[in-house]
């Protein structure tokens, strides 16, 4: 067989990167349309490195690395539960974030040095949002009272929500932890480090609230299904007694509404 040329060489690997990501949007769209396990089967095959690769950036080959993959194959499953090409986004660049948002959240919760109930965990980034909101509204720090009205709980579940918080290891980030054999470390910011963004989470709920009137009471149940419960289009459907199809028409429009009357929001 002839050597190719370097042109010849590079537009061969070009086809075969175009066979494979035909191959990859027919496997999600099977699985989306008719829920195909062999589909779903062969996106995991496909995106095994991929999943391996990120886990093995958090887990730095320490004891929990294939809790890892376990947990970055459930952020796989669930980008291919909801991605929709019609987002322009190609598959991967919304795969890894959902991948890596399931491991960060696994590893938020392995820092607690003693068990918790999930409700007070999830109270704790609820109130740390409240607390930030509420004094930027009242121009003073909220009490209790205040922080339970805001989120809508009780004060002594605030109250035991910021004593359990006291469970949590605070330690400095630069605290180096989990020693190899070999003598090397990492810390706990090469695991759990990063910008503290609540500041923006909150300004964005606060616009999509302003928004969200836009839509009708059905696209408002379609977006809840499929972005916040992370359902897939076609239980969706299921549940709303309408087709798959029908149910990406309604979410694509119901976006476009958001993003016009985002754009409103904005020119305001």
């Amino acid at each position: 067989m002839p050597k190719l040329s370097r042109p010849e060489e590079l537009a061969a690997r070009e086809e075969a990167r175009e066979k494979a990501k035909e191959k990859v949007y027919k496997w999600i769209s099977d699985y989306q349309e008719n829920g195909d396990e062999d589909a779903q089967y062969e996106l995991v095959v496909h995106y095994k490195n991929l999943v391996e690769s990120i886990a093995r950036k958090y887990s730095q080959g320490k004891s929990f690395h294939e809790d890892l993959v376990q947990v970055g194959n459930i952020g796989l499953l669930g980008a291919i539960r909801r991605y929709d090409a019609s987002f322009g986004k190609s598959f991967e660049a919304f795969a890894v974030p959902t991948i890596v948002g399931e491991i960060k959240r696994f590893l938020r919760d392995k820092t607690w040095s003693v068990h918790v109930p999930r409700r007070i965990k999830e109270l704790g980034p609820k109130i740390k949002n409240a607390v930030e909101e509420l004094t930027r509204e009242l121009q003073r720090s909220p009490q209790i009272s205040d922080i339970a009205n805001f989120i809508g709980a009780t004060e002594e579940e605030i109250l035991e929500a910021m004593e359990m918080g006291k469970s949590y290891q605070a330690l400095s980030v630069d605290h180096s932890i989990e020693a190899d054999t070999d003598g090397s470390t990492i810390t706990l910011l090469d695991v759990v480090g990063g910008e503290d963004d609540g500041f923006e989470r909150v300004n964005q709920r606060m616009l999509l609230e302003k928004v969200l009137p836009a839509l009708d009471e059905r696209e408002q149940k379609i977006l809840q299904y499929t972005f916040i419960e992370n359902r897939s289009q076609k239980e969706t459907g299921d549940l709303l007694d309408i087709s798959q199809m029908h149910v990406s028409r309604i979410q694509r429009q119901a976006i476009k509404k958001l993003r016009a009357a985002l754009q409103d929001e904005d020119l305001e």
